[in-house]
């Protein structure tokens, strides 16, 4: 099936490209992730939305066409649901290029205060250190199945799911970039992901952390997140990455359904830093995992910006799972 028709409304460039509606955006996307159209459609899609920008109404039915086809997680689901401590999502999609990549620390911190997490993203990038590196040197799960992912949170650690498990289809797409050069919107769809959002109605209590790498997203993705009415923590990253800079912490906007709540946003460092913490020197994946290992173990110190985004995401989903503070 064509989807000539729909690129002719996106692709007329910045000025006379129209948005979809949301059951446009769905339709399109889930023919492209069905592999139903040509590779050339696919390269005129990622052109066109890279030139135009996504709205929020785009990024809903986006997300929604991939959710639906994204690895059902039934029996992480359960485990979940039973412990009581809820989930936390932690999109790494970007890697190390000149800091450390401390989002496998994040995790590890989450995981020790009980909270079950999962990183996804890709297991290699050939211009960046990947989280699924840092995990594999500190020896920490990486899963590929529902089963596996169960296991790793029953044992109270962190798990880092390769996107081509997650969801074989987006994975597909984000491998366009190294074809034509550019990221498309595969790559912020990756960014929202909630393979557990069909499970809400179970009582599944999670909070993804949604975060940038320009200050001008934060508003596109504020937009989305109250039109999906989304639990999030929208941040800006560290090199992309869904951590907060070791050196400082930036702004924490935590949205319970959709609404930005007062109480548990945190306003950034501002001021001149005059202590900086110890760091691995580089950011090699054996070296990040090594200093990993040490803040785990208590022999040096978990840098006060990731110590208070776990603070962060663990009141969030304290309050989530208490509807009335929510309300």
């Amino acid at each position: 099936m064509s989807i000539a028709a729909y690129i002719k409304v996106i692709g007329r460039g910045k000025d006379g490209a129209r948005p979809l509606d949301a059951e446009q955006s769905a339709d399109l996307l889930g023919q492209i992730l069905d592999a139903q159209v040509t590779d050339l459609e696919v390269g005129a899609f990622c052109l066109a939305m890279r030139i135009k920008g996504e709205t929020a109404s785009e990024l809903h039915g986006f997300v929604r066409a991939t959710h639906s086809r994204c690895l059902p997680l039934e029996e992480a689901s359960q485990v979940a649901i039973k412990g009581g401590k809820g989930i936390v999502l932690l999109p790494s999609y970007n890697g190390a290029r000149k800091l450390p990549n401390l989002t496998a620390l994040l995790a590890s911190s989450l995981a020790q205060r009980g909270v079950n997490v999962l990183v996804h993203g890709p297991a290699k990038d050939p211009t960046r250190v990947t989280t699924a590196e840092v995990f594999e040197q500190a020896r920490l799960p990486q899963v590929s199945s529902d089963h596996e992912l169960a296991r790793a949170w029953k044992a109270g650690q962190p798990a880092f799911m390769d996107i081509a498990d997650l969801c074989a289809p987006l994975a597909k797409l984000l491998a366009v970039r190294w074809t034509i050069g550019l990221r498309n919107p595969g790559h912020t769809v990756a960014k929202l992901l909630n393979p557990f959002d069909a499970h809400a109605a179970q009582g599944v209590c999670c909070v993804q952390v949604v975060n940038h790498t320009h200050p001008e997203y934060a508003h596109s993705l504020t937009d989305y997140l109250q039109l999906a009415q989304t639990h999030a923590l929208l941040m800006r990253g560290t090199e992309g990455e869904p951590v907060a800079d070791a050196r400082r912490q930036p702004r924490f906007d935590v949205f319970l359904n959709g609404q930005r709540h007062a109480g548990l946003s945190r306003a950034p460092e501002e001021g001149v830093l005059v202590e900086l913490p110890d760091l691995p020197d580089g950011n090699g994946a054996a070296g990040t995992a090594a200093y990993l290992t040490d803040v785990m173990r208590g022999s040096k110190p978990l840098p006060a910006s990731i110590a208070a985004q776990a603070d962060c995401l663990v009141e969030s989903l304290n309050t989530f799972a208490a509807p009335e503070a929510v309300a």
